[in-house]
């Protein structure tokens, strides 16, 4: 993992000497990467002595982020109209210039429109967290991306997503920070989760009477998170086995496909008559609890992840990782240390390595949890990730958090 310097850059005119305030916008808080990132960098915020702000169009995460000490505030900022952007940039204006915001922090394109243009007319400094590679099939679609490398400093979460952003947008080494993601270490061990919430949860999704091993697939319902795949995997890893002595589970909400996409995975896992092997439990609001009742964990996804946290998240528990061979798990899995990589698209491949998980003996599957362990701590702890953007937050303001 590289870490690119960051520019020197000047205090904007008439900021105060009381504690930094950092304002995060962000589409939606419900539960993907990017709210979670918010949270964190929220908890680090407060914890620092600042103020973390946070404008969404709410959701779920509320109370996590209130229990934090976050002060939320609600905005349309998941719409992608032009007429709401231009709206959003005036409540903005508002908000920075009544909370006296130093620092407005984007993470999602629509929000981040409205931010740039409200730091222009604010003063207030523009930082954004380059969180995938996005899409570029539309007319004038890389145009709309242009604004995640707008920031006078741009963070990308991985050195995957760092090499996307200098090819696509040019931006200078003094202007980019490679900030990996991570696991909160203190949620994700192989201690954190209580015998009794993971009696619920087997409970909950019918396995307390059930002693095949779990294969886990973690993703939010979206055809690109690659749950087609892992049942096409899941069938011929029967063929492999000669049976369903295992049990594949897919935990994740619907999202943009929403009940449509679920209703086309229920008729596939019929198709291939996988009703005995292979669950949709959705959302689930205890992952190291679902970590825990898995054997090997998968991430399967199409396309490359600019990071991937379940890859991480999986280890830090102890748990060995299959993850497509490309985009950031190939920075966070060591293949055939603590887990392995596959083909990406090849259901042949998936299924090979999930047989090999499964056949590992207990002293394997040991070592391959140390390793895991071992390898989170040292490289891609929250701590560090905190740690690393409050340090960019002091860079870009020209001073430190802790008042006079």
């Amino acid at each position: 993992m590289t870490q690119i310097a960051v520019a020197e850059v000047k205090p904007a005119p008439g900021e105060g000497n009381g504690p930094l305030t950092i304002l995060q916008v962000v589409p939606r808080l419900e539960a993907g990467g990017v709210e979670r990132g918010a949270l964190e960098i929220a908890e680090a915020i407060v914890a620092a002595g600042g103020r973390a702000l946070v404008a969404s169009a709410g959701g779920r995460m509320e109370a996590r982020f209130r229990l934090i000490g976050a002060e939320l505030f609600t905005l349309p900022l998941a719409s992608k109209s032009p007429l709401k952007i231009r709206a959003n940039t005036d409540k903005l204006v508002d908000l920075i210039r009544g909370e006296a915001v130093d620092i407005v922090h984007a993470r999602s394109r629509a929000p981040a429109w409205s931010a740039y243009s409200a730091c222009q007319q604010t003063g207030a400094h523009f930082v954004t967290t380059y969180h995938g590679t996005y899409t570029e099939g539309l007319p004038l679609k890389r145009l709309y991306n242009r604004v995640m490398a707008k920031g006078e400093v741009v963070i990308a979460i991985s050195d995957f997503i760092a090499e996307h952003v200098k090819q696509r947008h040019k931006v200078e080494d003094d202007r980019l920070v490679v900030i990996a993601r991570g696991a909160d270490t203190r949620l994700f061990s192989k201690d954190s989760a209580a015998p009794g919430k993971v009696a619920a949860l087997s409970h909950q999704w019918g396995l307390a009477e059930d002693l095949r091993p779990v294969i886990l697939l973690p993703g939010r319902l979206t055809r690109w998170k690659g749950q087609t795949l892992f049942i096409e995997a899941l069938a011929l890893l029967r063929r492999l086995r000669g049976g369903d002595d295992f049990i594949g589970v897919m935990v994740g909400g619907d999202q943009s496909e929403g009940a449509k996409f679920e209703a086309e995975l229920s008729r596939l896992i019929a198709k291939h008559k996988l009703e005995s092997c292979a669950r949709l439990v959705g959302h689930c609001d205890d992952m190291a609890a679902a970590y825990k009742l898995a054997q090997v964990a998968v991430s399967a996804s199409l396309e490359p992840e600019a990071f991937g946290r379940v890859a991480v998240e999986a280890q830090a528990m102890g748990v060995p990782v299959i993850a497509a061979a490309h985009g950031g798990a190939q920075e966070t899995v060591r293949d055939d240390v603590t887990g392995w990589m596959f083909e990406p698209r090849d259901a042949s491949a998936l299924a090979q390595a999930m047989n090999h998980a499964l056949n590992l003996s207990s002293e394997q599957r040991e070592r391959i949890a140390q390793e895991a362990i071992a390898h989170v701590q040292a490289n891609y702890s929250i701590r560090t990730m905190q740690e690393a953007t409050l340090k960019v937050y002091e860079r870009v303001a020209g001073r430190g958090f802790a008042t006079s």
